[in-house]
């Protein structure tokens, strides 16, 4: 009798294991119930429902047109393509016809505010000059004065250091260049923060090649705040010493660190970079026509000559204006641009007024 049951109950048992399971399996798909672990379904839908955000074309557009500073009869419109297409009334070299930044890009929304030099010197600008409160109240004094003179153009401080300078001597490796100590790029980098501002790091190249110096401080460059600067004025040619004549630099030295800056946002997922060249002679920047801005990298090129206003004017009319790439800046000296009897600096409403309107402004 034990022996004959047990198989009947064995087989009891199955019959209510299959049929609790399949009343199981029909809640679950009527949505009932639901006890599968769904996190990797979820996260995954999330993402794929997660807005990018992209830039304004059309914004970028019309603040392009507000730079370039046309007369009214030069009328440009723009296209909804990659690139800033212009049908002009008339010819006109601004805006430059170039690719659109990625999103998160500082140019043209923002205007840079820069202070320059090194903390070294008292000599090379208003960062070593003065003590830190004062220069620092000096900068945001500048950034006031320049919301004012302009409210629809945001203003970001910023902090200019030159990280690599030249030097009359050759030093161990004969490269005419001396590079920071970490420290104090580390310090620029302090003094940006306590203004909100952004930090760029100047590099004078003397015998050096420029890649070389832009892979000493790119540990730094991986971070969003910091942007690069390069000086023609002391990129020197194999046996020549800075100081005894001005540099120069090819647009196939710029593109290279162009391509450098743009691998570094794409491998940390960064908002473009800014790469400011100075410039206050045709020499210094050779086939300018050939320097390539791309998504990833924004270029200024920066009217770096001291003088009275007339000769600062002409200079930024027959250099910048004459030879267009992307943006454009203005240098102004607190002590060499008053040299001459009777001048004075430009103020940020006359600057305002030049074609076209400068987006990065540095005081030395």
């Amino acid at each position: 009798m034990k022996k004959s049951t047990i198989p009947q109950i064995s087989l009891l048992i199955m019959c209510i294991v299959v049929a609790a399971m399949f009343f199981i399996y029909k809640k679950q798909i009527g949505g009932e119930i639901y006890t599968r672990d769904t996190s990797d379904v979820l996260a995954k839908d999330t993402k794929e429902k997660e807005v990018v955000p992209v830039l304004d074309n059309a914004l970028y557009d019309k603040k392009l047109e507000q730079l370039a500073n046309n007369p009214p009869d030069i009328v440009a419109t723009s296209s909804a393509t990659s690139t800033v297409s212009l049908a002009l009334t008339k010819d006109t070299l601004w805006p430059v016809k170039t690719t659109y930044p990625n999103y998160g890009a500082l140019l043209p929304f923002n205007r840079i505010v820069a202070y320059y030099g090194n903390f070294y010197s008292k000599k090379m600008g208003v960062l070593g000059e003065y003590p830190e409160d004062v220069m620092l109240e000096k900068l945001r004094t500048e950034v006031a004065s320049w919301k004012a003179a302009d409210p629809s153009t945001s203003v970001i401080p910023a902090i200019h250091y030159i990280a690599a300078t030249a030097q009359v001597s050759p030093g161990k490796d004969n490269k005419y260049v001396l590079q920071m100590p970490f420290s104090e790029i580390d310090k620029s980098i302090a003094l940006a923060k306590k203004v909100n501002g952004i930090v760029f790091l100047d590099l004078q190249i003397g015998n050096s090649d420029v890649m070389a110096e832009v892979q000493a401080i790119d540990s730094y460059l991986v971070l969003p705040y910091v942007h690069l600067g390069i000086d023609p004025e002391f990129a020197m040619k194999p046996g020549d010493r800075p100081g005894q004549r001005i540099g120069t630099i090819d647009a196939r030295d710029i593109n290279l660190v162009i391509e450098k800056l743009a691998t570094i946002v794409r491998d940390n997922n960064l908002p473009p970079k800014i790469l400011v060249i100075h410039r206050f002679t045709k020499d210094m920047v050779t086939n300018y026509k050939d320097i390539r801005p791309l998504p990833e990298v924004q270029i200024v090129m920066d009217m770096d000559g001291w003088g009275d206003i007339h000769l600062k004017l002409a200079t930024y009319n027959a250099i910048i204006y004459q030879e267009p790439v992307q943006f454009t800046g203005f240098k102004l000296f607190y002590k060499n641009d008053i040299r001459a009897p009777g001048s004075r600096m430009l103020t940020p409403e006359e600057i305002l007024k030049l074609r076209p309107i400068p987006s990065y402004i540095q005081y030395q």
